[in-house]
């Protein structure tokens, strides 16, 4: 599920203005792009000032600490039924905190650079680490209870309903440590990774790229490298890199320290290796995503090699350089699609596969729920944010009127839908892992896509549309894969002492050229590439989610293409459950298995047949 940072707006709290000049939008766009909406954030708070918000920190507050004083030291002792109440008033409180700490997290995500905006969203931090330190004892006791008492109470059926809760905060319970030694890492993380985690995103922020003349942001810079015109993608590509170039100290020195710090407290709690508590959270097996990852970087040769091998030859060139990579297949600028054309196009798409799909979905745009103009200062890329099961999502896009815009708003979406219909399993238990985060949002993308593809007639822009889905299947597969396999050698080589930019840029070169291929040449200011990428810094390992959640849909959506009976029946149960199932009660309706190695497979062929599709034309 995609990753909110801590976010906010120059404009307040209670919403933004439309967009209705060109701000951050492509050259011409802005007519065809106007009226893009804003969120309204005022469901949660109505700003920063409100006496809303300082009422509920006070009142989370006292909780808190009256909570730690009736409960403390008696879990392991009271029945079943009394430990289920503590629970219930520990969920109760927690999600008064996610509440604050999700509007301070959306509210500097729609302005970054905003200083003030950047002083509250850490104020909030501050303040909510402090009041949960008075939680963090009730989750680390649950763990001292050995598993026979635990059994015992899990007869009354008040406990019972808590099962899927307990079973994941168990999966830890070999890595915990001491009381105080939990106190300290959890209240010194604002001034840790946190902290190193805000300077890397305001940094980001405040770069500007000079391109055609003006200064740009790196967002922009970064889509102006999908231009038709090879000259213009060269020009933003150096540009780019002589930005990130004159930074990679620092972006060094941030994934340097970050990778010593989890270093440092994976060795105390004995994680067996780098990936290890990344797994756990995402409640999946370790050779689960070796299987994956092996699958992954076997498949380079027949997927991402032989893909790109034919677009150089598209396109005519004996080689591509790394600017070529999202290069269009056509010298003609794309057509901007209006905002209300792509609300169209993915609602027709979701309402087709399932009218109750549609419904939830409908919410999102007939209400402020969605903020969509690239506007400067604005976090980059795409999430959707969960907040609590009590309020609603909230989805950020940087909508510039492409295809992959639409097919962006079609994979926020589904995000969107999923938070909302598992948010009745409550705040304990609604959120899922990674690895399944990403179920409904490229299904949803996969749904539009499909339903785009059959709706053109015209075989060249058919074929142009197959294409684009190719490469954004192999940026969200191959590409990941090669991000996780970049990370996992930066933080094995890391514990052996500080890596030079230089070396990371090996590193980074090195995974690159394994999963593009040979028909890439790579410049040396590729070298610092790497550094945009946010995940590295905010979720360590969070990139192979995506390639599982992509493969899963491909062999989901096969199923479903069968004609399996009941299917939608079956998802829309799925997406229900939020976190109280693993992957294998999950998939197990529609007789898929993570587990069996020819699974992975079955997401692949389906990239595989796209490009024997393309080598037909």
């Amino acid at each position: 599920m995609s990753k909110a940072y801590f976010s906010a707006p120059q404009a307040g709290a209670t919403g933004l203005p439309p967009v209705h000049g060109g701000a951050g939008l492509p050259a011409g766009g802005a007519s065809a792009l106007a009226g893009l909406p804003r969120w309204d954030l005022s469901d949660l708070y109505d700003g920063p000032d409100s006496p809303q918000l300082a009422i509920d920190l006070d009142q989370a507050d006292a909780d808190a600490q009256a909570f730690s004083r009736a409960w403390q030291g008696r879990l392991a002792s009271v029945p079943g039924g009394d430990l289920a109440q503590a629970i219930a008033e520990y969920q109760r409180i927690d999600e008064v905190l996610g509440r604050a700490g999700s509007y301070a997290q959306l509210l500097f995500a729609a302005n970054t650079s905003d200083s003030g905006v950047a002083r509250f969203a850490q104020s909030v931090n501050e303040r909510l680490t402090a009041i949960s330190t008075h939680l963090l004892f009730f989750t680390l006791e649950i763990n001292r209870i050995d598993d026979d008492g635990l059994a015992a109470q899990m007869s009354d059926p008040a406990l019972a309903h808590w099962a899927p809760f307990l079973r994941d905060l168990r999966v830890f319970r070999p890595y915990q440590l001491s009381d105080e030694v939990e106190a300290v890492l959890h209240e010194k993380s604002v001034t840790g990774a946190a902290a190193w985690n805000r300077l890397f995103d305001e940094t980001m922020a405040g770069l500007r790229v000079r391109v055609g003349g003006e200064d740009t942001t790196l967002g922009n810079a970064l889509d102006t490298m999908s231009s038709p015109d090879r000259k213009v993608r060269e020009h933003a590509a150096h540009a780019i890199g002589d930005e990130l170039g004159r930074n990679v100290k620092l972006f060094s020195l941030i994934t340097n320290t970050l990778a010593k710090d989890k270093a440092i407290v994976d060795g105390l709690r004995h994680y067996p290796r780098p990936t290890s508590a990344r797994n756990c959270a995402n409640m999946v097996e370790d050779e689960v995503v070796d299987a994956l990852v092996q699958a992954v970087t076997e498949a380079y040769p027949r997927l991402s090699h032989r893909y790109y091998a034919l677009k150089a030859k598209w396109l005519g060139l004996e080689k591509l350089e790394y600017w070529d990579r999202n290069a269009p297949l056509t010298t003609q600028d794309e057509p901007l699609i209006p905002w209300a054309e792509a609300t169209q196009q993915v609602m027709a798409a979701y309402e087709g596969f399932d009218p109750r799909i549609g419904t939830v979905a409908r919410q999102f745009f007939d209400h402020a729920w969605i903020d969509a103009p690239p506007v400067p200062g604005k976090a980059s890329g795409a999430f959707a944010h969960p907040t609590v099961p009590s309020v609603h999502p909230y989805l950020l896009l940087n909508y510039r009127g492409r295809t992959r815009d639409v097919m962006t708003l079609a994979h926020e979406l589904g995000h969107g839908v999923h938070q909302v219909l598992a948010g009745k399993q409550g705040y304990l238990m609604s959120s899922t892992p990674l690895t399944l985060a990403e179920t409904a949002s490229v299904f949803g993308e996969m749904l539009t896509f499909r339903a785009l593809l059959d709706a053109q007639a015209d075989p060249q822009r058919r074929r142009l549309m197959l294409a684009a889905k190719v490469e954004d299947m192999l940026n969200t597969v191959v590409r990941q894969i090669a991000f996780y396999r970049f990370e996992m050698l930066v933080h094995e080589e890391r514990r052996q002492g500080e890596l030079l930019p230089a070396r990371i840029g090996e590193i980074w070169r090195q995974t690159q050229v394994e999963s593009l291929g040979p028909a890439f040449n790579f410049t040396p200011d590729y070298d610092v590439y790497w550094t945009y990428v946010p995940h590295f810094i905010h979720s360590p390992f969070y990139v192979y989610a995506y390639a599982f959640g992509d493969c899963l849909v491909n062999a989901l959506y096969g199923v479903f293409r069968s004609g399996h009976p009941g299917f939608q029946d079956k998802y829309l149960d799925m997406l229900k459950a939020g976190g109280t199932k693993r992957h294998r009660e999950l998939l197990a309706p529609f007789g898929l298995d993570a587990a069996d190695p020819g699974f992975w497979q079955k997401g692949l062929d389906v990239i595989a047949g796209f490009i024997d599709e393309l080598e037909r034309v």
